[in-house]
């Protein structure tokens, strides 16, 4: 990771996200005033020799052979803090305080793509809220 770039700024460290919270690296993040998006390279394809156990699991269950969609999920980070960013709520779920992140991109990304699918499939996720809510049948 070190050494690669993210949209007009140098990632020196798998750790620089964290350790500078504003995280304002790019021009056009300086002028905004904010951080865009991701934080990630978007050229690192998954390493399936990282998969975590839960991840190989719920693979084998869907019947998958690959990742699929969760091929670009990465570990972001907002306002100083390790988060996932899920696209059906349009936000960024922050990792609890209590995980130790790996000092590897990939090993992260790894434990965001399990978070993000826990996340998505527990009771506390706003569209479980909004089906229960919504439903006709």
């Amino acid at each position: 990771m070190a050494g690669s770039q993210y949209r007009g700024s140098d990632i020196k460290d798998v750790d620089q996200f964290l350790k500078d919270a504003k995280g304002l690296g790019s021009d056009r993040e300086k002028e905004i005033g904010q951080h865009i998006g991701y934080r990630y390279d978007v050229n690192l394809l998954p390493d399936y020799d990282k998969l975590t156990p839960f991840l190989k699991d719920y693979m084998e269950f869907m019947g998958w052979d690959d990742l699929n969609w969760l091929e670009d999920v990465h570990m972001g980070y907002e306002e100083g803090e390790a988060a996932i960013f899920d696209r059906n709520i349009n936000g960024w779920v922050r990792i609890p305080k209590g995980i130790k992140l790996p000092k590897n991109q990939q090993d992260r990304d790894m434990i965001a793509r399990e978070l993000l699918v826990k996340w998505q499939m527990s009771p506390d996720h706003p569209l479980v809220q909004l089906n229960k809510a919504y439903r006709k049948f």
